[in-house]
């Protein structure tokens, strides 16, 4: 497994999901994990777990929506833990239903708190990484931009779009300093897939037949740790790119 010691990432969403996922994965490999989300007893929760397995955690509540929240999440992790090599964009609101139906609030929430977070945050995180040598910074997307029926999904697959175009500018912007940046869609046991398949049962059967391995990633074993090697000196030379963590469902060529 990728050793990741000495290493300090910073994870928005990690009070449950992926985002937890992905810290109980990078404090395994050795990381420092700095855990942020709205809601301070599930990221006080997740610190537990890591520190728990003899991990290094620091809980951190925080909005996404909100700059000074991002601000101070950032200058806390620098702070406590020494500095950001690596930072997780994860957090987001998403604002599902035909378009008719989405409101201009549902919207704006799901961009302030996707592609306007993810870009508020890198650009905080950037001259931390400078500093320590270079990073990795791992945002998300999701196949609902490339869904074979866009209906009820419009608004959703914008924002996520958006994220992508994002992390293509950053990879080609900061490559020389050796940042890296890449788009992440995955496919994971999460709260709110769960949802979705709860209250669209035909539509997701229809939908896991599509996926080749015939199953949904494990949140740390398939998503987290796969975060993990992307982060590693052996992929070092990969940036830029959309990398589909989904059973081989998606295409994004």
């Amino acid at each position: 497994m990728t050793d990741l010691t000495g290493k300090v990432a910073l994870i928005t969403g990690a009070g449950q999901g992926i985002g937890q996922g992905t810290a109980l994965a990078m404090a395994a490999a050795g990381a420092a994990v700095a855990v942020s989300g709205r809601t301070p007893e599930k990221v006080e929760e997740t610190a537990r777990l890591v520190r728990e397995r003899g991990g290094t955690a620091l809980a951190l509540a925080c909005n996404v929506k909100a700059a000074d929240d991002l601000a101070a999440a950032v200058d806390r992790t620098v702070a406590e833990l020494g500095g950001i090599d690596i930072l997780v964009n994860n957090a987001q609101e998403v604002p599902l239903g035909k378009l008719d139906d989405v409101t201009d609030e549902a919207f704006l929430a799901g961009f302030e708190s996707g592609p306007l977070a993810t870009l508020r945050l890198m650009k905080l995180a950037r001259p931390h990484m400078v500093a320590r040598g270079g990073g990795t910074i791992l945002n998300f997307c999701s196949s609902a931009g490339i869904r074979w029926d866009m209906t009820g999904y419009g608004a959703y697959a914008a924002v996520k779009q958006a994220i992508r175009s994002l992390t293509r500018a950053a990879a080609a912007e900061w490559g020389g300093e050796n940042i890296r940046v890449l788009t992440i869609a995955p496919h994971a046991e999460s709260p709110g897939l769960k949802w979705w398949i709860e209250n669209n049962p035909e539509e997701a059967a229809a939908f896991f037949r599509t996926i080749p391995l015939g199953r949904v990633g494990g949140l740390e074993t398939d998503i987290g740790r796969a975060l993990v090697a992307l982060c590693g000196p052996d992929l070092g030379y990969l940036t830029g790119a959309t990398i589909p963590l989904d059973g081989g469902q998606a295409n994004f060529d």
